[in-house]
């Protein structure tokens, strides 16, 4: 049994890698918080849900423009000292953040503002952290790595919200921020402990330039390229949390509260995988293993539009039906799947990339993992426009599966990588 759950060595052999961990899940937190705490001021300050809205255009822009551009800044500078001047300057925007709130601003341009900031550095900082795992532990513990920062990241993502809800209720906004300040206070403290992580060989200069060579090794790299269209298939044709809402209006019942259950369900079968990942570091066949996972997301996906078909409706008073649990659980799996395939997607590319160019490719990883979604929601919004949302879910179910199976077939090595075989080249 005990082989079943997480493998903890890499937590146990690296002091460096544990303590940013352990960063990474308060700032995860933190940054959880306070996105759920930004919407609900926003919607205080304008009464607009199209004003909330908009907090996600200011964030996606400069995520995507600094997550390639970042890369290049963590591939030419030490990463640790990336992380820590792109974990102080979320620290300080997380206290103007409070500040605005304790001194009743209310101005809301002005948190548009602190939120582009916000993941401007966050887009600088995580391409800095993921390219310092394989400085900080063996080839062979990657999978177990990248299995727990998984963990850590589904864990965020629930807790992170939770606490946001419960402390506005408490201590009002100003309260929520600054326990977000001092969740931040401690991450940035895990990272001026790490051991210093200057660039291997001789060092690019940050530009363009550098992005564009990023850009050119990936075209020479087909296994890499597929983690990114896999994954790619799998958000933006089968990414079902837009039809949450009109499902708990008028397919399943039960209004917010089912919104609430149903993305809290892919949310705890990520969850689940996580904490059930002890036998993920003795996959071999990575690539295949990834294509499985992404099919069961479709598959899962799919299911739940199946659920939809069948549910009867609201119940009397509008109260959800049967449907939603059968509903949830779908979305558990779909949850699931999609941990282990980012566990692997993880591992592939962090083996495959030279680290004078992992701070690029992570930049990359990081623009399709926040674009993809987004674009997802704009695709599956329009077919539940046109055909309703239970053909949305099983048409971008079946749609997802169809791709992944299609990309198996035109790209049999990604089938046959071998993950030992890969960290024999890395270290040869």
């Amino acid at each position: 049994m005990r082989n079943l759950f997480a493998d903890l060595t890499p937590l146990r052999v690296s002091a460096p890698y544990r303590r940013m961990w352990f960063g990474s899940v308060l700032s995860g937190v933190g940054t959880a918080l306070t996105t759920v705490a930004v919407g609900l001021q926003v919607y205080d300050l304008t009464g607009s849900t199209f004003n909330v809205g908009l907090v996600g255009l200011f964030a996606l822009v400069p995520l995507i423009a600094l997550g390639l551009y970042g890369g290049s800044i963590v591939d030419a500078h030490d990463r640790r000292r990336v992380m820590m001047t792109t974990s102080s300057g979320l620290f300080l925007v997380a206290c103007a953040f409070a500040a605005q709130a304790w001194l009743g601003i209310g101005n809301v341009w002005l948190m548009y503002a602190l939120v582009a900031v916000q993941h401007g550095l966050f887009a600088v900082n995580q391409p800095a952290r993921g390219s310092a795992v394989p400085r900080l532990l063996p080839a062979d513990l990657l999978s177990a790595a990248n299995a727990l920062n998984s963990l850590a990241w589904n864990v965020s993502l629930t807790v992170g919200p939770l606490l946001a809800g419960l402390l506005v209720s408490w201590w009002g906004y100003g309260g929520a921020y600054s326990v977000e300040a001092v969740l931040l206070l401690f991450a940035f403290a895990s990272v001026v402990s790490l051991p210093p992580l200057p660039p291997e060989g001789r060092p690019p200069r940050a530009g363009l330039r550098s992005v564009l060579e990023g850009l050119r090794f990936l075209r020479t790299q087909p296994d890499v390229r597929m983690t990114f269209q896999v994954d790619l298939a799998a958000m933006v044709l089968a990414m079902p949390k837009v039809l949450f809402p009109a499902v708990g209006v008028t397919l399943i019942g039960g209004g917010a509260a089912t919104v609430g259950v149903l993305a809290a369900a892919i949310a705890v079968g990520s969850i689940v995988a996580g904490v059930l990942s002890g036998p993920l570091h003795r996959v071999r066949r990575q690539g295949l293993a990834v294509l499985v996972s992404v099919v069961g997301w479709g598959l899962a996906v799919a299911g739940f539009g199946l659920m939809l078909a069948v549910s009867p409706g609201p119940g009397p008073h509008g109260q959800a039906s049967w449907a939603l649990w059968s509903a949830a659980g779908f979305l558990a799996l779909a949850g699931a799947a999609d941990a282990v395939s980012a566990v692997f997607r993880t591992t592939i590319l962090q083996v495959v990339t030279p680290d004078a160019l992992r701070g690029r490719l992570q930049g990359v990883f990081l623009v399709v993992v926040a674009g993809g979604p987004q674009l997802g929601g704009l695709l599956l919004g329009a077919v539940a426009r046109w055909g309703g949302e239970t053909v949305a879910a099983i048409g971008g179910g079946v749609a997802c599966v169809l791709v992944v199976l299609a990309l198996g077939v035109l790209q049999p090595t990604f089938v046959r990588y071998d993950a030992r075989r890969a960290a024999a080249v890395r270290a040869g």
